[in-house]
C-alpha cells in the first residue's frame, strides 16, 4: 500500500479518473444484457442467506486452512516483489500456477502496460571505517544503481531546502558519502506497538464525518500537498546535482512511525527514501548509490559530522538492472458461474501482489494476496457453483500508483482523460483533475462489486462503504452471523490508498474491509520487519473466511449489489463552485475587453 496523507481520505480523491494504456488488449467480454442495469435495480429489504453454507465455510476456513502455507511459499520461497523485477515476475506465475492447482479456471496474466526498469538488490552493507569500525544497518533504495565494488570516502552531512544552498557545496563533494536528511527525533517506545480496535473506536470510526470545505479538501490537507509537491520539485534537482558533483553515495535516515516504531533497527523504504520521483523510469534514473539506514546508524554519522569529527565509511551497493521497459502484470482466474441468466456477471476480490525490498512483504500486501488465493480456495474446496462467476485479481505496480488495477480497469471498464495541465502534472496521478468525461465499456455493467484487503494482517472489524450507502443495510445483514467473529463495524466512510478506488473510479462498487493495525503502521508497513513472523495466523483464517462468505453473499443475490451514482468527474469542479446571482444587491464585475 502507498504511503498516504491521511487514513481516511475525501471522497473528491476517491473519484478520480483513471487512465492507462496497456500493451496488450484483453478478448471483448459480452456484451451486457439490455435487461441488466445495475443502477436502475431494486433491492431487497431482506438479505437471503444461506446460513448452512456460512457454517461449511467457517468450517473450510478455521478449521482447515493452507493461508500460511501460501504465505510460506510466497515469502519465503519468492520474497520481494518490487514491480517490474525478476521476483515480481515469479510472483505472477507461481500465483497463476497455484490458483489452476486449486482449481480454478482461466488463470492467466495479463499485461497492463510499460513499467520501466527491472531492478534487483543483490547484497548492500556498509560500515564506518573512521573513528572506529562498526556495522551499520543499511539498504539500497529501489532503482539505486551499484557502487561497481566497495568505496570509501569521508561522511558530509548537506542540507538543500531551496535553490540557493546549492552553491555551498559546489565542486566540494566528489568522492564523498553524503548524508541527506535531517537528523529527527527518536522517541522511546512507550507504547504498545501492536494494537487492536476497542469497541469505542469502531463506533467512532461508524459515524460519518462531513466535510465542512466546499472542495471537500482540508486547508491543512491542502497545506501537506503542496509542500510535499514543493519538496519532490527540489529532490530532482538534487539527485541530478549531486551526480554532476560525482558524489560517492548518498545515505539517507529511515522515516519514523507512530508510537516510536521507526527505531531499534527498523528501517523504511520506499518512495519516501528514493532520491528521485519516478526512478523506475529509465529516463529519470537515479545516477549516484543511495541506501537508507537505520536511524540510529544514521544518528552516529550525524552526530560525528556536527562534531566536525573525522568521519569515513565503507559501503557497497551491489545492483542489478535487468531491463530498461519492463511491462507489469496482473494475475487472473475465475470460478465460472453457473446461472444461466447470471454466470456473465462477475464479483472480484483481490490484494496488491508487489511490495517493496526491505523485507519480504508479508504485511504489504502478502496477506492481502494469500488471503484471497485462501478464500476462492475454500470456495472450490467446498465444491460450490456460484451463480455469477468468481474472479481473483492479484494486482502489480500498486506501491506506485495503482498501476495494475486501473490499467485493469482501462481495460475492461472505462476511463477518463486526466488533466495535462502544467500544475496537474506535478501531483501524481490519482490527484489530478478530470480533462473529460467518463467512458464506460459494456463491461463495467457486469462488475457487481470488488473486495479489497490491504492493511496487514488484522483481522476483519468491518467495512468500509465508500459512500455507497445503500449498500449499508445489506453488508448489517451479511455481517449478523459473523458477530462471534468480531464483525461488527461499518462505516459510511471512504478510505484511500489502495486498489478498490480504480474500481471506484469507475462507477463499480469497490470495498476495502476494516481491519485491526495490529504493528502495521509502527512497524512492518514498509520495513525490513515486513516479513513471515509479522503475519498472524488466527487472524488469516478469519480474513479468508469472511472474505468467501461475501463472495459467497454477493455471487448467489437475485440483484447486483446497488451502486453510487455514476461519476461524473469533468463536471465535479463545476458543481463545487458558488451559486451566483444570490447575494442581495450584489452586481456583477464588468468583463475585461
Amino acid at each position: 500500500m502507498p504511503v498516504k496523507f491521511v487514513r481516511l481520505v475525501p471522497a473528491v480523491l476517491l473519484s478520480v479518473a483513471v487512465s492507462l494504456s496497456a500493451a496488450d488488449k484483453p478478448k471483448p467480454a459480452p456484451a451486457a444484457s439490455a435487461e441488466t442495469d445495475p443502477y436502475a435495480e431494486v433491492q431487497p429489504a431482506t438479505e437471503t442467506l444461506d446460513l448452512a453454507m456460512y457454517q461449511r465455510i467457517r468450517n473450510e476456513g478455521l478449521n482447515h486452512s493452507h493461508v500460511m502455507e501460501f504465505g510460506s511459499a510466497l515469502l519465503d520461497g519468492i520474497g520481494p516483489r518490487l514491480t517490474g523485477s525478476p521476483n515480481a515476475k515469479k510472483a505472477n506465475e507461481w500465483t497463476r500456477d497455484t490458483l489452476t492447482k486449486i482449481g480454478l479456471e482461466n488463470a492467466h496474466l495479463e499485461d497492463w502496460g510499460e513499467f520501466g526498469l527491472g531492478w534487483q538488490q543483490l547484497n548492500t552493507w556498509a560500515r564506518l571505517v573512521t573513528p572506529d569500525m562498526a556495522v551499520l544497518i543499511v539498504q539500497a533504495t529501489p532503482w539505486s544503481p551499484a557502487t561497481n565494488g566497495a568505496v570509501t570516502g569521508d561522511v558530509v552531512f548537506v542540507s538543500i531546502q531551496d535553490d540557493k544552498d546549492f552553491d555551498k557545496y559546489k565542486g566540494k563533494l566528489e568522492g564523498k558519502v553524503v548524508l541527506l536528511g535531517a537528523m529527527r527525533e527518536v522517541p522511546p517506545v512507550d507504547k504498545a506497538l501492536f494494537s487492536r480496535y476497542t469497541e469505542k473506536e469502531l463506533d467512532d470510526l461508524a459515524e460519518l464525518t462531513v466535510s465542512a470545505n466546499a472542495g471537500g479538501i482540508p486547508p491543512e490537507m491542502q497545506a501537506r500537498m503542496r509542500e510535499r509537491m514543493e519538496r519532490l520539485r527540489m529532490i530532482d534537482k538534487i539527485a541530478q546535482f549531486f551526480a554532476d558533483e560525482k558524489v560517492a553515495a548518498v545515505i539517507e535516515p529511515s522515516r519514523g512511525a507512530s508510537d516510536g516504531g521507526g527505531s531499534g533497527g527498523v528501517l523504511f523504504d520506499d518512495n519516501g527514501a528514493t532520491l528521485g520521483r519516478t526512478p523506475y523510469i529509465a529516463e529519470k534514473r537515479v545516477k549516484v548509490p543511495v541506501v537508507v539506514a537505520a536511524i540510529e546508524s544514521y544518528g552516529r554519522l550525524y552526530r560525528l559530522t556536527q562534531a566536525h569529527a573525522p568521519c569515513s565509511v565503507e559501503i557497497d551497493v551491489e545492483t542489478k538492472f535487468t531491463g530498461e521497459h519492463e511491462h507489469g502484470f496482473d494475475t487472473v482466474a475465475e470460478i465460472p458461474g453457473t446461472d444461466p441468466k447470471l454466470k456473465d456477471q462477475v464479483v472480484m476480490v483481490g490484494g496488491h501482489l508487489d511490495s517493496w525490498i526491505a523485507g519480504t512483504g508479508a504485511t504489504d500486501n502478502g496477506a492481502g494476496t494469500i488471503v484471497a488465493m485462501e478464500a476462492v480456495r475454500i470456495l472450490k474446496a467446498l465444491g460450490v457453483k456460484p451463480r455469477r462467476t468468481i474472479r481473483i485479481a492479484l494486482w502489480t505496480g500498486e506501491e506506485q500508483g495503482l498501476f495494475g488495477s486501473k490499467g485493469y480497469a482501462t481495460q475492461h471498464y472505462g476511463s477518463a482523460k486526466t488533466s495535462t495541465a502544467p500544475d496537474q502534472m506535478q501531483l501524481p496521478e490519482f490527484m489530478r483533475r478530470a480533462a473529460g468525461p467518463l467512458e464506460v465499456k459494456p463491461e463495467q455493467k457486469l462488475i457487481s462489486g470488488y473486495f479489497n484487503v490491504d492493511n496487514g494482517s488484522g483481522k476483519i472489524r468491518g467495512i468500509y462503504t465508500q459512500g455507497n450507502s445503500a449498500i449499508a443495510p445489506i453488508f448489517v445483514q451479511w455481517m449478523a452471523p459473523l458477530k462471534d467473529l468480531g464483525v461488527t463495524a461499518l462505516t459510511n466512510r471512504n478510505t484511500g490508498g489502495t486498489d478498490h478506488l480504480s474500481f471506484d473510479a469507475v462507477g463499480i462498487p469497490g470495498f476495502q474491509f476494516i481491519q485491526d493495525d495490529l504493528d502495521y503502521e509502527t512497524r512492518t508497513h514498509h520495513s525490513n520487519q515486513d516479513v513471515y513472523e509479522r503475519l498472524q495466523a488466527a487472524d488469516l483464517k478469519q480474513i479468508a473466511t469472511v472474505e468467501a462468505i461475501f463472495l459467497y453473499n454477493a455471487s448467489q443475490r437475485d440483484q447486483m449489489l446497488p451502486r453510487k451514482p455514476l461519476p461524473n468527474p469533468e463536471l465535479e469542479q463545476k458543481m463545487r463552485e458558488p451559486l451566483t446571482g444570490i447575494f442581495p444587491g450584489a452586481v456583477a464585475p464588468e468583463e475585461k475587453k
